[in-house]
């Protein structure tokens, strides 16, 4: 049997919840959710969250879009895809991929690409060059920039 919160105990929990990492709003309203609050107890706490800057929700996407793409070496598209998904605006989403320095994208875009490249064991030129793509792809870089960085590794 989960216990059940009074307004001040699920405040304090969620406050502790929020100040260990930033979150977003979605993470918060669910972890409220499995708390057993209704709907009207959920929003006050929220607005109070906001309120005492514990939530908030541009801070959380410039975080989360530092973070994924300086640890796990993500692209922007799937930094995007992810932020999409946990229901953030597009101004936030804009306002997060300013974290992002070019000079820093294009390094680290670099470096993964050349590792990649060489930790490829594949003797088929064609199933190293797909195989080369969809990793970066899937980390979330831009085709043209796969497919230009392909054919210069290619060259060489």
């Amino acid at each position: 049997m989960k216990e059940v919160y009074s307004i001040k105990d699920a405040t304090n929990k969620i406050e502790h919840y929020c100040a260990y990492q930033e979150r977003c709003h979605e993470e918060v309203v669910s972890k409220l959710r499995s708390m057993k609050l209704d709907s009207e107890e959920i929003d006050e706490i929220i607005a109070r969250l906001i309120g005492s800057n514990f939530l908030n929700e541009s801070r959380f996407a410039c975080s989360f879009a530092r973070g994924k793409h300086r640890i796990k070496q993500w692209g922007k598209i799937r930094i995007v895809n992810e932020l999409k998904f946990r229901k953030i605006t597009t101004y936030n989403i804009n306002l997060a991929l300013k974290e992002i320095t070019i000079e820093e994208y294009g390094t680290t875009f670099h470096r993964l690409a050349e590792r990649q490249w060489e930790v490829i064991r594949e003797t088929n030129a064609l199933k190293k060059r797909k195989k080369f793509c969809d990793y970066l792809l899937r980390r979330g870089f831009e085709s043209n920039l796969v497919y230009e960085k392909v054919k210069e590794l290619e060259q060489e």
